[in-house]
């Protein structure tokens, strides 16, 4: 093969031809027979024939998404928000985990349990092929763990963009967004209060009064995830609680890490918001007060009082005491003692007539001896707690009691069961009451003869001919409904969104339609665009046609071409 000779340089493309070579004038009117061929397409066919995407394209917004949480009830919250935001974009909440095509996964961090069971589901989602979309504290405390990666990660404080994180990942992105809320370099309780949710139970609503806490517990690993106290402003909260009850809500829970030191933060405290809530509860309806550590309730004793006496307010409170020995409470970093507990359940036992009181106990803390636990086993058999929370310690990755000598695992797991023997020895009844279920009852007051009691029930029979009360302002949603829908959510998708869960789903010919609506409107400019290029090859081949015929006529005529010299 004959080399090419780099000696001269070419001082032009054209200079590479030889004079052989056909002009490109040549080579056109050698084909002045020849004419275009228009391609015709049925644009119309084309745009009213295109077929439905199936449930597993990666067009976001028509997938089916079965949302599954661990933990407490801030958590639970944190669900419902991330499922309404995605239905009212319109993705369908299943309730059938095989059925789904993308897991969002909402975890929890507190016991080595949760997290295994977060982890199993990981592992089985994987195994099915499914996208998932990991949520909560574990992947927020420990986003680096070996099994997370690769996976789409939406931190406890970004759920108000999981509508995005789930459209990258059906995608095939893997999208992580762990930041925190800021305003002017102040760190905010988290997502706006005022996004769509799908409530579990359409007759509660869960609102999250404050995220983190003050606390640096040596056990604690939400505090890595959750992060300090950040408080949600009075009005908010009282918008949120008022629209609920326009929803037909006749039930508030009031939660958070430490609803006690609720506006801290903020030049406020928990008294006032509850007096500002108490305002606007309809009569019949109730709010429930979520869980307070003692330090922030002992200063706030006599107002509490008068609030968990209110008639709309359920007189409970739940108050974790961990431990009844002093010295593993300091082990423990709690900031009490075991006297600042019993003043703070003494003083609300006397105030407030038939109060429950719940409260949390770890067995087999590092340090803890025979003698700490006997500690405990007294204050249980002392202060019979109707609602008592018992806890094998579990050292968590990361916090200090990890570090610590541990209790032998037999020793926690005999104390445990100590404990729960002593639990079940005595009968405080819980002020439960069961009646025979009957749908008319739900979310309503009626009058009932107690005839039985238990551990942790009363039993009852509804009085004939009582009244049947509703507390509810309005008729509740129905159950899979989205709640909370802002002016701008209604604007993109109609003003009477349907329900998208499997508990309460629309028809099939609703369904059909809306989707094939939301999947135009998201792709309506490529289809534009599409019939914009057919115009234009259209166009281009109708000129090409009366350029080859004038062409043909000039030659007819005896009419030389121009050839610029």
């Amino acid at each position: 093969m004959p080399s090419a000779s780099c000696d001269a340089l070419l001082d032009d493309i054209e200079d590479i031809m030889s004079q052989e070579d056909p002009k490109p004038q040549d080579r056109h009117f050698s084909r002045k027979h020849v004419f275009p061929k228009v391609r015709k397409r049925n644009t119309q066919k084309y745009l009213e024939e295109e077929p439905r995407p199936p449930s597993d394209s990666t067009i976001p917004g028509i997938q089916k998404i079965w949302i599954r949480t661990w933990g407490c009830s801030h958590n639970n919250s944190d669900g419902e928000y991330m499922a309404g935001q995605l239905a009212a974009y319109g993705y369908k909440i299943t309730e059938n985990a095989s059925d789904a095509d993308l897991w969002l996964l909402n975890s929890c961090t507190v016991k080595n349990p949760a997290e295994d069971h977060f982890r199993n589901s990981i592992k089985k989602a994987q195994e099915e092929n499914k996208k998932i979309v990991l949520a909560g504290c574990v992947p927020q405390a420990q986003p680096r763990q070996d099994y997370l990666k690769g996976l789409s990660i939406i931190g406890v404080q970004q759920i108000d963009r999981v509508v995005e994180v789930v459209e990258e990942t059906i995608k095939g992105h893997s999208v992580r967004l762990l930041g925190q809320k800021k305003d002017n370099g102040k760190r905010l309780g988290g997502a706006r209060l005022d996004l769509p949710k799908i409530r579990k139970n359409p007759l509660i609503e869960i609102i999250s009064i404050n995220t983190g806490c003050l606390n640096a517990c040596t056990y604690c690993k939400t505090k890595h995830a959750r992060g300090n106290l950040a408080s949600y402003p009075i009005d908010e909260l009282v918008e949120r609680a008022k629209q609920s009850f326009q929803e037909g809500v006749c039930e508030i829970w009031l939660t958070s890490e430490d609803t006690g030191a609720y506006g801290r933060d903020i030049g406020t405290d928990l008294p006032t918001l509850l007096w500002k809530l108490v305002e606007v509860i309809p009569e019949g309806a109730m709010l429930r007060l979520g869980m307070t550590n003692p330090p922030y309730i002992l200063e706030h004793l006599e107002e509490m009082a008068k609030i968990l006496n209110h008639p709309r307010v359920y007189a409970f409170l739940h108050i974790p005491v961990q431990s009844a020995s002093d010295s593993v409470l300091m082990d423990m970093k709690r900031e009490y003692c075991v006297a600042d507990f019993k003043r703070v359940v003494d003083f609300l036992k006397e105030k407030v007539p038939g109060i429950t009181i719940a409260t949390d106990i770890i067995c087999g803390f590092p340090g803890e001896t025979d003698q700490d636990f006997q500690e405990t086993l007294k204050l249980v058999e002392e202060y019979k707690f109707p609602s008592l929370f018992i806890n094998q310690f579990y050292p968590r990755p990361g916090t200090p009691a990890a570090k610590a000598e541990q209790v032998p695992a037999h020793v926690k797991k005999q104390r445990t069961k100590d404990l729960s023997r002593v639990f079940h020895s005595y009968n405080p009844y819980d002020h439960k009451v069961l009646v025979p279920k009957n749908p008319e009852f739900m979310g309503k007051m009626v009058e009932v003869d107690i005839y039985e009691s238990g551990k942790h029930f009363l039993k009852g029979q509804p009085v004939s001919n009582t009244k049947i009360y509703t507390p509810s302002i309005s008729k509740p949603l129905a159950k899979g409904e989205v709640s909370g829908l802002t002016k701008e959510f209604r604007n993109r998708f109609g003003n009477h969104p349907k329900p998208t869960s499997d508990s309460c789903a629309p028809t099939r010919r609703d369904s059909a339609y809306s989707r094939i609506g939301l999947w135009m409107s998201q792709h309506d400019s490529a289809v534009r665009v599409a019939a914009g290029l057919a115009l234009i090859a259209l166009l281009f081949a109708f000129l090409a046609r009366v350029y080859a015929y004038n062409v043909g006529m000039d030659q007819l005529r005896g009419v030389q071409p121009f050839e610029a010299k």
